[in-house]
């Protein structure tokens, strides 16, 4: 009686998936995994943990850039205390602060009015939409540089418009103490509102149809239905929004550099635009990096509090 080959077959059972690799059928789900992931994952250590890293070094030492062969001291938490007890890193933070919530407050108010009203699809709608995003869509230094020229005293158009109203002759926005922070907090706002206008209005378009028929049947005002149903549903929006604009407020720098450059004197010199200054005005590389950390964690901070908060509005 002849023997008979044996065969080994392997079946997968429904609904069981087989892992690893097959013979003959390329790389296995681990190693694919890797493949697409390893490269973004060597970019995030080139430019984002090392770079940290290495400025969290310098922030403890004397180091000048423009003395690449000149004796590295360390000096502890000596640059922490200068910056700390320097008054005008302070007057550069009060003006940051300012920028932060003037422009944040408008930009929230004017942004919640477009998106209630783009809200309501009327026969342009489209066109309006698109029309208002345009300011979002330019880069910070062609803003910056366009309203520069808006605002020139001597043939900016802004001067102008003043002219016609029965202004002084000669308007200087970005020349006086006291309107030029107003200046930035405009274009800002000018440029931004269309980002906060576009949270708020996908905020609006999530909220559930039934709830204001229900609020109809109950005969409750607008005024009810705006402060019962609209604003409590698109406060995570708002808080999202806040967070945003905050973390991208705090680092600002093409827009006000190209608009006024901190100037006049320094009342518009938010705490990018002396970071700036530090590490490539006076080279003082230690210096300016234990700034730019306690800037980072500031805005660490900042944001902390706002995602707590924002997890304390979705669970009520």
């Amino acid at each position: 009686m002849s023997a008979l080959p044996l065969a080994t077959t392997v079946r997968a059972e429904p609904g069981i998936a087989v892992r690893g690799r097959v013979p003959g059928q390329g790389l296995s789900d681990r190693a694919l995994a890797w493949l697409f992931v390893g490269p973004t994952i060597l970019l995030l250590l080139a430019f984002n943990i090392f770079p940290l890293i290495w400025t969290i070094w310098l922030s403890f030492t004397n180091f000048r850039a423009n003395r690449p062969g000149a004796e590295v001291l360390w000096v502890g938490i000596g640059n922490y205390s200068r910056v700390l007890n320097d008054e005008s890193i302070w007057e550069n933070m009060r003006a940051t602060a300012h920028f932060l919530t003037c422009s944040i407050t408008l930009q929230l108010l004017l942004g919640f009015g477009l998106a209630l009203m783009l809200n309501r699809r009327f026969r342009t709608h489209s066109f309006w939409s698109t029309a208002i995003l345009l300011p979002m869509m330019l880069a910070p230094a062609v803003v910056g540089t366009f309203w520069k020229y808006f605002f020139e005293p001597q043939y900016g158009i802004f001067n102008y418009i003043v002219n016609f109203f029965g202004g002084p002759g000669t308007f200087t926005m970005l020349g006086d103490t006291k309107l030029s922070p107003w200046a930035i907090v405009l274009v800002d706002t000018w440029m931004w509102t269309p980002y906060v206008m576009l949270l708020l209005l996908a905020g609006l378009r999530s909220i559930p149809p039934y709830l204001y028929e229900a609020a109809e049947i109950d005969r409750a005002s607008e005024w009810t239905k705006f402060w019962r149903i609209t604003l409590p549903m698109v406060m995570p929006f708002i808080i999202l929004a806040v967070l945003f604009r905050v973390i991208e407020n705090f680092k600002m720098f093409d827009l006000v550099d190209q608009l006024t450059n901190g100037g006049p004197g320094s009342v518009t010199e938010l705490a990018s635009i002396k970071l700036k200054r530090e590490a490539f005005e006076k080279w003082r590389t230690g210096y300016s990096s234990a700034l730019a950390i306690i800037l980072f964690v500031a805005i660490y901070g900042l944001s902390l509090v706002t995602v707590r908060f924002l997890d304390r509005v979705k669970q009520r």
